[in-house]
């Protein structure tokens, strides 16, 4: 057999001999299955560590954002140092300590201030990364690690809104308002036993003077709040030629409502009717924005106007009369009614009143948080600043 042929039949016999080619097989597969599961297990890590980055990262812009806005830091610098920690503390739970230092290290935080007439707006821009180690198995293919990185921003701010207010008081001077409270004006010499009680009409001067205090707080520039006041016995009051004496109409701020207050004298009976419709009719808004106090609002630039309506009585719907009168305590109930349907928010304060009256102005009230009793002069100043402090809540929001 030539040298050829010999060399020949041994290939031959190789390439029919199957006893060693598992061995062959297992190890040019088995390299190749360790690197797909260590690429499996890697894979599976980075996709839930770069969720877990992200997370952090948009958590931390918010809350530099938001610091800003509500004061809580108080410059860039200082929201800057708040969203690295920030990151850095929400992934401390997933790396190591070398890896969270690293990583903090890494943080990058851009602040971008925005000032405009109505209020400040800060965008904060939150960048993170850091190399992920990859498990041993994927050394097969010579990585040791991967780097992972964020990028998040938001936006966030705030903004003076101004809600304006137009303020009616509609305020009962009938002959009972004449009467004594049980606070005293006066003590004896022994100043012990009282000489002379506070009377109804000077407790709710006194009264109406804490509120109108409240509101020139609020809006000291008087550019937001407007007040007017009605005072009514038997309706509103009237000369002796039947022209309407009982109103102070409304102006800016509070100066002329207290002129007027302060010479409201107790007579007559008590109806509540007309003086309850001709205060929604001066406060009340125009579908198309034609009505007086929309006017005089845009003039200062107010577009959001509360209207209010604080009516007060001691007593009962009597007329002239002094026995209660179902159908003016019926009519009054209406124009409340009508009032409310009007987009008017009526607050009422029973002062030392029989029941019939605290049931009229319970169903005046436009809500339960709306009524007040009042058995003394310091109960009535009180709930007349309560009715102040709720109405100017709203004067200035902080938006975010």
């Amino acid at each position: 057999m030539s040298p050829k042929s010999h060399f020949l039949s041994h290939v031959t016999r190789l390439l029919h001999d199957r006893s060693g080619n598992f061995g062959i097989f297992t190890a040019i597969l088995v390299p190749i299955l360790i690197g797909s599961a260590g690429v499996a297990i890697d894979v599976s890590n980075m996709v839930a560590s770069q969720r877990q980055l992200q997370e952090a990262s948009d958590s931390a812009a918010l809350a530099a954002a938001s610091a800003l806005a509500d004061g809580k830091v108080a410059d860039a610098t200082a929201a800057q140092q708040l969203a690295k920690d920030f990151v850095a503390g929400q992934m401390a739970n997933y790396l190591s300590a070398s890896d969270a230092a690293y990583l903090k290290n890494n943080v990058t935080v851009n602040v971008v201030t925005t000032t405009t007439a109505t209020g400040k707006s800060y965008k904060v821009n939150v960048s993170a990364a850091y190399n992920m180690g990859l498990t041993p198995l994927m050394s097969v293919f010579g990585k040791k690690s991967v780097s992972l990185a964020s990028n998040s921003a938001t936006t966030s701010g705030t903004n003076d809104t101004k809600t304006a207010l137009s303020m009616e008081l509609v305020l009962d001077q009938s002959g009972s308002m004449g009467y004594d409270t049980t606070t005293c004006a006066k003590y004896k010499s022994d100043n012990k036993t009282c000489k002379t009680y506070v009377i109804k009409i000077d407790a709710l001067k006194a009264a109406a003077g804490k509120l109108f205090d409240a509101l020139d707080k609020a809006d000291p520039q008087h550019a937001l709040v407007r007040t007017g006041v009605v005072s009514y016995n038997n309706g509103i009051l009237r000369d002796s030629s039947n022209k309407i004496i009982g109103v102070s109409p409304m102006n800016w701020g509070t100066s002329v409502g207290r002129t007027y207050v302060s010479t409201l004298q107790a007579t007559g009976g008590t109806d509540a009717t007309e003086p309850v419709q001709v205060s929604t009719a001066a406060i009340q808004k125009s579908t198309d924005g034609s009505d007086a106090e929309s006017k005089e609002h845009a003039k200062k630039g107010n577009t959001t106007v509360d209207r209010y309506i604080v009516l007060m009585t001691d007593g009962e719907m009597t007329g002239n009369s002094s026995t209660w009168n179902s159908t003016k305590d019926k009519n009054v109930r209406d124009a409340c009614d009508a009032s409310k349907k009007a987009g008017v928010q009526i607050f009422t304060v029973a002062f030392m009143a029989p029941d019939k009256g605290k049931s009229l102005l319970q169903y005046c009230a436009s809500s339960s948080n709306t009524y007040f009793e009042a058995e003394t002069m310091e109960d009535l100043v009180d709930d007349f600043d309560s009715i102040a402090q709720t109405a100017t809540r709203a004067l200035t929001l902080l938006t975010n």
